[in-house]
C-alpha cells in the first residue's frame, strides 16, 4: 500500500523545525536519506556522415523532373534545357541537387525512388481473370420491363386519381 504524502503545511512545519534544531538532522527525521547523485553524461552514438554527390536536375514549371545529369555533364543538361525551351514556351530550369550515394530512397528530389518504395510496400491482391459465376444480364431485364410499361400508367396511380374526380 502506498504511503500517504504529507500536506504542504505539514512539510513546512517539519522544515522550520529542522532549521530551528540545527540544519542537517532533518534527513533522518523525515524518513529515508537521499543519496547524492552524480551527473551522468549521456554518450551519443555518432552517425557516419552520408556521402553525397551533386547532380544537375532539369525541372519544368510545376517542379516535375524532366532530366537528371551528373555534375560533370552540365553542358548536356543545358543542351536539353534549350531543346525543351525551343519545343514549347513553358518554363524549364536547371537546379543542382545533392543526393546520397548508395541508398536512392534517402536522396532529395528523387520522386521515382519514393514511388517505387510505396509500390513495394503495397500488397496487390490477385484478381481472377474470369468471374466464377456469370453475372445476370441486367440490361435485358430493364428492356423487358420497359416494354411492359408502355401503356403510360405508372403502377396504376392514374386510375386512383380518376376515381377521386368522379
Amino acid at each position: 500500500m502506498a504511503r500517504k504524502t504529507a500536506s504542504r503545511m505539514e512539510l513546512r512545519r517539519q522544515a522550520e523545525a529542522v532549521e530551528a534544531s540545527g540544519g542537517e538532522a532533518a534527513a533522518p527525521a523525515t524518513g529515508k536519506a537521499k543519496k547524492a547523485t552524480a551527473t551522468k553524461t549521456k554518450r551519443t552514438k555518432e552517425k557516419p556522415v552520408a556521402r553525397k554527390r551533386l547532380v544537375w536536375v532539369l525541372y519544368n514549371g510545376s517542379m516535375k523532373e524532366e532530366g537528371r545529369f551528373a555534375y560533370d555533364q552540365r553542358a548536356a543538361a543545358e543542351e536539353k534545357l534549350e531543346l525543351l525551351r525551343s519545343k514549347s514556351k513553358k518554363l524549364y530550369f536547371i537546379h543542382p541537387v545533392k543526393e546520397v550515394i548508395g541508398d536512392p530512397s534517402q536522396s532529395t528530389g528523387l520522386a521515382a525512388a519514393e514511388a517505387a518504395a510505396k509500390l513495394a510496400a503495397l500488397a496487390i491482391p490477385e484478381i481472377p481473370d474470369e468471374p466464377e459465376e456469370p453475372l445476370p444480364d441486367i440490361e435485358a431485364e430493364f428492356s423487358a420491363e420497359s416494354d411492359d410499361d408502355d401503356s403510360g400508367d405508372d403502377d396504376g396511380d392514374a386510375d386512383e386519381g380518376d376515381s377521386d374526380e368522379e
